[in-house]
């Protein structure tokens, strides 16, 4: 079996703080097979990483968080950014027309600044004949959700539907990649698709901080990272 994780942010990110090396040589130390680099409404940092994927041994897919008028949603295997703010239906057959797919992150989930898409907009998206074939999953783990009853609901959410479940870490910071995963059959990107069609991906907890080591440890490196930019900013 293979392991995933598809919700990973790099300093491309507004609220990242890891570089995207640091980022692939985390996920190769975790045991991950595959990652999906998914900044907020930005495309460089996966293009970046899928640039350097083969130098340390790990498949990247090439992903955004978009930014819906009704919440975030992860958008896999894009190679363009895609414009945000647009209703969620709209935001996917965009993604479609890229030949990308969709899964929604954190469902139902709030807290800390999270844009979370509510049932009725993943049921109304589901309803679409066109739409409902790219919406491929639903993100049941979140790893780093300070809502940690919005994994519960989303399980249950999901349990009711016939779509793929994943789990993913959402990290902001190094330290958390791979701490929520996907399960799937093989160990590349196509047998990931492949799985999600099929919907024979798990989602895996692998370990959990509580809510204050999760803000307390991005608080930290987002310091470090504004420090950083600062310096470099001074010295030129």
């Amino acid at each position: 079996m293979g392991l995933a994780d598809l919700h990973i942010h790099t300093m491309y990110s507004y609220d990242g703080t890891a570089s995207v090396p640091s980022v692939l040589r985390r996920a190769k130390e975790a045991g991950l097979d595959v990652i999906a680099i998914t900044d907020h409404d930005e495309i460089n940092g996966a293009l970046h990483a899928l640039e350097l994927a083969s130098h340390y041994g790990i498949h990247v897919i090439p992903a955004s968080e978009i930014t819906t008028s009704e919440g975030d949603l992860l958008a896999l295997f894009i190679n363009k950014k895609i414009t945000p703010g647009l209703s969620l239906i709209e935001t996917i057959l965009r993604v479609r027309d890229e030949g990308g797919i969709c899964i929604a992150p954190h469902p139902m989930a709030g807290g800390f600044g999270m844009k979370s898409l509510s049932a009725y907009s993943i049921l109304k998206a589901l309803k679409h004949p066109l739409a409902s074939e790219t919406l491929m999953g639903i993100e049941t783990y979140n790893a780093t959700a300070i809502d940690r009853m919005g994994n519960y609901y989303a399980k249950l959410f999901a349990n009711g539907l016939n779509i793929a479940q994943t789990g993913s870490s959402d990290a902001h910071v190094i330290d958390t990649i791979g701490f929520g995963a996907t399960e799937f059959e093989g160990n590349t990107p196509q047998d990931l698709l492949l799985s999600l069609k099929n919907k024979t991906t798990k989602a895996r907890k692998q370990k959990e901080w509580s809510a204050f080591q999760i803000i307390s440890n991005w608080g930290v490196r987002y310091a470090e990272k504004t420090f950083q930019r600062l310096t470099r900013a001074a010295q030129a």
